[in-house]
């Protein structure tokens, strides 16, 4: 039998930063026209790989094939002349300019000295836009104005312009809704099977891998553990492959002691969305909220803490109402938030872990004058940081230098810092890899043991039913279901959320 011909080949690389082993001897091999999970933790050295093949950094050594022939790739320009592009979660969009303008960005004059055929610049944009079937993407559009599904259509179409032979894609669905990833989907089954592209993707989420992916190669701290067809395996045996433990092991045992009521939620109403909305929290309780997207919870979150103002209903704490009017209002009030855009909304990226953990409550290190007691603050973040397990070279290391879990984990040191009583976290492991999941959720049910008050919003059902001791599941607008203890399924999630279990008995 003749020896296989991959379309990806890579061999024995290594990768040095500063010391520190990122790369340690790991291959890769991709088969032309296949779908290829790359997977493992955060910092499993995933992406140093991709930008070794996208020629964004350079390898120390080993080995790069592209079709059978070594390549050595300097650049990224390189890169694409090769076939190989590379979409990472921030597109590498011009906002401002047109579809076609972004789509052919590097090549807006090719062949006519200097100056630009618009007409035939549109009508190349128009014929690939045709060809991969999206006829309701106008090539006149201003990008900034297509929802992120369409902006991240606008990347595939810009690498294939270029007649990619290798697409590789980051955490693609990050920010998409399920409608938007099902469209997502079929677009890439399409350019595996009718113009036989290889797809790398890297994502955390299990449920996609084994619904798109052919193969999977698994990396952790810097080595590569296995390749395998996912025929051939199962959620366990992945999770074990990346993490090293069984998924028995994935949520914590919850010994949380519930105590009395604190937080109340009365007739909450505010449009379509926020219907009549009652329920209540306990001391060291973890209520979970889950519905699919669009049924609303996000939207009661935002009218809770103040985003959106309310129409009607009661807020309490401790039997007192509040009136929040504003997220600030809410957090004065002791309820905190976590919210679910970690990147813009939950942490300030240039600036160090020190000033990011007491950002909410610096008052607390400063003085008359208004300076700041620095030592009183970094002895109080290093201990908040080492009970996190937050891995870092220092807390003086800028936010942005983290990993996405540890990222996470300082937004969440911020909620702690502040000493909030309730604690709101929207997809709170949203974008993480599973050893960092494991790392928050420990953590969250080490603030329930201490008697916070916890809510938690999530889209992956098995987050709510290993780790909630009570949910609540909203269908458009309103709840459709609260469900208690053993009760809390992913069968009777789904039945409420597909308005099949408003008058079915939980089993």
């Amino acid at each position: 039998m003749a020896e296989q011909t991959y379309r990806v080949e890579m061999k024995n690389i290594n990768k040095s930063f500063g010391g520190v082993k990122a790369l340690n001897d790991v291959q890769l091999t991709v088969k032309p026209g296949e779908i290829h999970a790359l997977m493992g933790e955060n910092g499993a050295g995933k992406s140093t790989l991709m930008k070794i093949l996208s020629g964004a950094i350079q390898k120390d050594s080993g080995q790069v094939f592209l079709d059978g022939c070594e390549i050595f790739v300097k650049s990224p320009k390189e890169a694409n002349d090769l076939g190989i592009s590379i979409i990472y979660q921030e597109f590498a969009l011009v906002p401002h300019l047109t579809v076609a303008e972004n789509i052919f960005i590097d090549r807006l004059s090719e062949d006519n000295k200097g100056f630009i055929s618009w007409k035939k610049l549109r009508g190349s944009a128009r014929q690939l836009l045709d060809e991969l079937g999206f006829n309701d993407i106008k090539e006149t559009e201003i990008v900034s104005d297509l929802s992120i599904a369409y902006q991240q259509v606008v990347e595939i179409v810009k690498s294939l312009s270029r007649n990619s032979k290798v697409l590789v894609l980051d955490e693609p669905t990050a920010l998409l809704t399920n409608k938007e990833t099902r469209h997502l989907f079929r677009l890439l089954l399409d350019l595996k099977e009718k113009k036989n592209v290889s797809i790398i993707y890297i994502s955390h989420r299990l449920e996609e891998v084994f619904e798109i992916c052919d193969s999977v190669t698994v990396f952790k701290d810097g080595t590569y553990v296995d390749s395998v067809d996912i025929k051939d395996i199962n959620e366990q045996e992945l999770v074990t492959m990346m993490i090293g433990r069984e998924m028995s092991d994935y949520f914590p045992e919850r010994n949380c002691k519930i105590g009395e009521e604190t937080f109340r939620v009365t007739d909450l109403n505010n449009g379509r969305m926020v219907r009549n909305i009652n329920f209540g929290v306990c001391k060291g309780e973890v209520l979970g909220i889950s519905g699919l997207v669009g049924s609303g919870r996000t939207e009661t979150i935002r009218a809770i803490i103040g985003a959106d103002k309310k129409e009607s209903g009661k807020i309490e704490l401790y039997g007192k109402e509040l009136n929040i009017k504003c997220p600030r209002d809410a957090f004065k009030n002791k309820i905190g938030f976590l919210p679910e855009d970690r990147k813009n909304q939950g942490v300030l990226l240039e600036l160090p872990i020190r000033h990011n953990a007491t950002i909410s409550c610096l008052s607390r290190y400063t003085g008359p004058c208004g300076w700041i007691y620095k030592n009183n603050e970094t002895k109080d973040v290093t201990e908040l940081t080492g009970k996190m397990n937050l891995k870092c070279s220092s807390i003086e290391a800028p936010v942005k230098s983290l990993s996405g879990g540890n990222q996470q984990k300082v937004s969440l040191s911020k909620l702690i810092a502040s000493q909030c009583d309730v604690l709101i976290f929207d997809e709170p492991t949203r974008g993480v890899d599973v050893g960092a999941k494991r790392e928050i959720y420990a953590l969250i049910n080490s603030l329930a043991e201490q008697g916070y008050t916890i809510i938690m919003v999530s889209s992956e059902m098995a987050e709510i039913v290993g780790m909630c001791d009570r949910a609540l599941v909203f269908r458009n607008g309103t709840i459709a279901g609260e469900l208690n203890g053993s009760e809390i399924t992913e069968q009777n999630i789904i039945k409420y959320a597909m308005g099949v279990g408003e008058n079915a008995t939980c089993n």
